[in-house]
């Protein structure tokens, strides 16, 4: 058992740094000077995503009167923005790779610093749980070596070397996406008793309705072209699950209920993403589709 846990942590590792390093390999340091000089598309952003989704999250626990372990699970994920299913995503509906690689970055980034107080906050004002204390400074490296590194060197092959970039860049998409199903199968089948346990309880609508909500949240506070906007709803909509397991591990003692709701939440929302974004790639593939200049 202790085996397949290893594997499927390297699976992991390695989808992140996969996908990472395809996003690199797609974009330009010109156009992402673009999207980072775009200061109303990042503060609202970091809005959305660091204070409206958790604020979701605590509102929709409230409703629906999570029990402990599934609340706690819900304000871990709401709180903990910039998942790398996100970049995955925006290649899934044919969006902007390059914008939504690079918000998926910064917000990882930011968000390990304000995952801690965040999620502190909204427990201690709910009076659940307990006081979580992270190393934020472990947090900020493994967001660099996991998803800034290959993006960097992805971004850089692509500016010194372009025809190495670009022959590399379709077999690290289907690395990526290889190692993607492994990862959604592995939460699944390692993880399937407690979210077949949660089976009629409120924890597996909350997680969907949670994703949905960021969705919107994430393509109402942006700015710019359709497929910008849907681009940013899909980051927004997949949290970064780093913290959130780190945090059950230090604060709450790999509690296994509060693990098992996490898992829950994760693939509900996932079953909220993925199809959105396969009509998003569809309806983008067809005749009639929208130009990424569409307002």
């Amino acid at each position: 058992m202790e085996t397949l846990h290893l594997l499927f942590n390297a699976v992991t590792v390695i989808f992140i740094a996969a996908t990472m390093f395809a996003a690199g390999l797609g974009s330009t340091i010109s156009e992402l000077r673009d999207i980072v000089a775009d200061l109303p598309l990042l503060l609202l952003a970091l809005l959305g995503n660091l204070v409206i989704v958790p604020l979701l999250g605590w509102g929709i626990g409230a409703l629906f009167s999570l029990p402990t372990a599934a609340f706690i699970a819900l304000i871990l994920i709401a709180s903990s923005p910039g998942g790398p299913f996100g970049a995955k995503l925006a290649m899934v509906q044919n969006g902007e790779v390059i914008a939504g690689a690079t918000m998926q970055v910064l917000l990882a980034a930011v968000g390990s610093l304000t995952f801690g107080p965040t999620v502190n906050g909204i427990l201690t004002a709910a009076k659940v749980g307990a006081g979580v204390s992270l190393n934020v400074g472990a947090l900020v490296l493994t967001v660099a070596i996991l998803q800034l590194v290959p993006f960097a060197i992805g971004l850089l092959l692509r500016q010194y070397t372009p025809p190495l970039a670009r022959s590399w860049h379709p077999t690290t998409v289907k690395a990526s996406n290889v190692t993607f199903l492994i990862v959604l199968a592995g939460m699944l089948l390692g993880n399937w008793r407690d979210v077949v346990a949660l089976l009629g309880s409120l924890t597996l609508l909350a997680g969907f309705i949670l994703a949905g909500a960021a969705f919107a949240v994430g393509t109402l506070l942006a700015t710019g072209p359709v497929v910008r906007r849907t681009t940013m709803g899909s980051v927004a909509a997949v949290r970064n699950v780093g913290p959130a397991l780190a945090a059950i591990g230090i604060a709450f003692g790999d509690e296994p209920a509060i693990l098992g709701a996490l898992a829950a939440v994760l693939l509900s929302g996932l079953t909220a993403t993925l199809p959105t974004a396969a009509i998003l790639s569809r309806r983008r593939r067809s005749p009639d589709a929208d130009r990424p200049d569409d307002p």
